[in-house]
């Protein structure tokens, strides 16, 4: 199967973590410290490297991402080995996106000194780092987030400081350490890459809350991105994904069910803008049922459905079971105590509501899709809106449809940061694959998931940038007679019109 679509050989079946033991060298700049000593040398790195110029740091983020890139293999074979989730041939792409792709994307953007200047506005942008930065690490993607946030923090010149999770801290640690290593090898600053070998919640809120730190970096559980945005430091985070895929009648459902399955079994469904829920209208139902059986998914009854709701989520804590996380349909099925195909890829359950009462249909990050007949397209729409609105605001949610005007009107009722289009959510929203939507393991909720931005989180998040205002004076303002500002018989109208005249 062909890369340049984004498949590999048996990538929609099951593979199992490796079974040898993968050797890590000795660490080389992570070790056990107080806050107070992490953001002493970050402080320290950040002075130094404040003062390079744009052929040195890119120098730094070229050998960075060369040496993560070569190393691909080899940490997602360790990621998949310590935490158990999903995929090594799956996590090996993730690396060349938070890699290669990542890279090509910044590589030529100026990061250092005047990176605009417009003489008729008589405005100058001048680039400057932030200082020090935070990175919270997931354990779904614990390889190519340490990639992807090195590169964007080396190549805005500020030092970064990573907090793996505890699940992850093996594989984290040696991905930090294979960047730093060649971020030195490069001449960058001593420091300028650091993480937490004994990773802890405390840990990570001391840093959080430190007055030296710059910007945190938080992508990871709800509950650190909540303390990342209660700490006092300026934060950008990520919301939850539960992305609604709507099939639309003018769809070609063979296709758009091939691609939701590419998509939702990528990695055993670990990236967060995965479809939780397919929504069909009633017209195609049938069809779509009948395709999704063909490429091996699993329609459950209503005990089935029940069972999976069991050992799938926490009722108490309302969240999805860390048990089914990045686990093979078949193992998730075996969990729940039932008898399914032994080739099943997808469980597919459906269902009558969205809410608690329904707990399928909240984000579920394994290869579960809840599953929706509505009787036509108005009420297609108002399901994803409710599935949006149940745990996803601001995120992604996908249509599959071939009616333009079907397409702008869907887009425009959902509340989220990524549109996708006839696209496989996983890799569709993180973006470079198939579209043109800047290459990040970070996606934007805005302020719906109560984040500050919906974009794809890439390098130029990361920089202060000052401007230089030269005197231009308002001509209109010159000609214009003041005090009829003060004239409080003259409304709005007429004073703009006395303003504007003769412009």
């Amino acid at each position: 199967m062909a890369l340049g679509s984004f498949e590999l050989p048996n990538s929609t079946g099951t593979h199992s973590c490796p079974s040898g033991t993968v050797v890590v060298p000795p660490l080389a700049g992570g070790c056990a410290m107080g806050a107070d000593e992490y953001l002493k040398r970050a402080t320290a790195a950040a002075a130094v490297f404040s003062q390079f110029t744009q052929e040195q740091t890119d120098r730094v983020v070229r050998a960075v991402y060369e040496a993560a890139f070569n190393k691909r293999v080899g940490l997602a074979r360790l990621a998949c080995e310590e935490t158990g989730l999903g995929k090594w041939q799956d996590k090996v792409i993730k690396n060349v996106v938070a890699s290669q792709f990542v890279y090509d994307d910044i590589k030529n953007l100026k990061t250092v000194g005047i990176v605009s200047d417009d003489p008729v506005a008589g405005i100058v942008e001048i680039a400057q780092p932030m200082g020090p930065i935070l990175g919270i690490i997931p354990v779904t993607n614990p390889t190519s987030t340490v990639i992807f946030k090195i590169l964007i923090a080396l190549k805005t010149r500020n030092p970064i400081i990573l907090s793996p999770s505890p699940r992850a801290r093996r594989c984290s640690s040696e991905a930090a350490r294979i960047c730093y290593e060649a971020a030195l090898a490069a001449e960058a600053p001593e420091h300028c890459v650091q993480w937490l070998t004994e990773a802890s919640l405390e840990a990570t809120q001391a840093l959080m809350s430190h007055k030296s730190l710059a910007l945190i970096l938080a992508t990871g559980g709800a509950g650190l991105v909540r303390s990342a945005y209660s700490s006092g430091t300026p934060a950008i985070g990520v919301g939850s994904g539960n992305v609604p895929v709507f099939i639309e009648k003018s769809a070609d459902v063979a296709f758009a069910v091939e691609q939701i399955m590419l998509s939702k079994l990528f990695d055993n469904g670990t990236i967060c803008a995965s479809e939780q829920a397919v929504v069909v209208e009633r017209d195609i139902a049938e069809a779509t049922a009948a395709e999704f059986r063909k490429q091996k998914a699993y329609f459950l009854s209503a005990a089935e459905v029940a069972a999976v709701e069991r050992i799938a989520f926490d009722p108490r804590r309302r969240v999805m079971a860390p048990d089914v996380v990045g686990q093979p349909a078949t193992k998730i099925a075996q969990i729940a105590g039932l008898d399914v195909p032994a080739d099943v890829d997808l469980l597919v359950a459906p269902l009558k509501g969205v809410g608690e009462q329904w707990p399928l249909s909240s984000e579920i990050l394994a290869p579960i899709l809840a599953w929706y007949a509505a009787d036509d397209f108005r009420a297609a729409v108002n399901r994803c809106i409710d599935l949006n609105f149940h745990g996803g605001v601001g995120h992604t949610v996908s249509i599959f449809s071939n009616d333009e005007d079907r397409i702008r009107e869907f887009a425009g009722l959902m509340n989220a940061g990524r549109i996708v289009v006839n696209t496989p959510s996983s890799q569709g929203a993180v973006g470079g694959i198939y579209n043109r939507l800047h290459p990040s393991l970070t996606l934007g909720c805005g302020t719906g998931g109560h984040n500050i931005t919906t974009d794809n989180i890439t390098a130029r998040h990361l920089l202060n940038v000052q401007r230089i205002a030269r005197r231009r004076e308002n001509q209109r303002l010159g000609r214009f007679d003041a005090h009829l500002f003060l004239d409080e018989s003259r409304d709005a109208a007429a004073v703009a019109a006395a303003y504007h005249k003769n412009s």
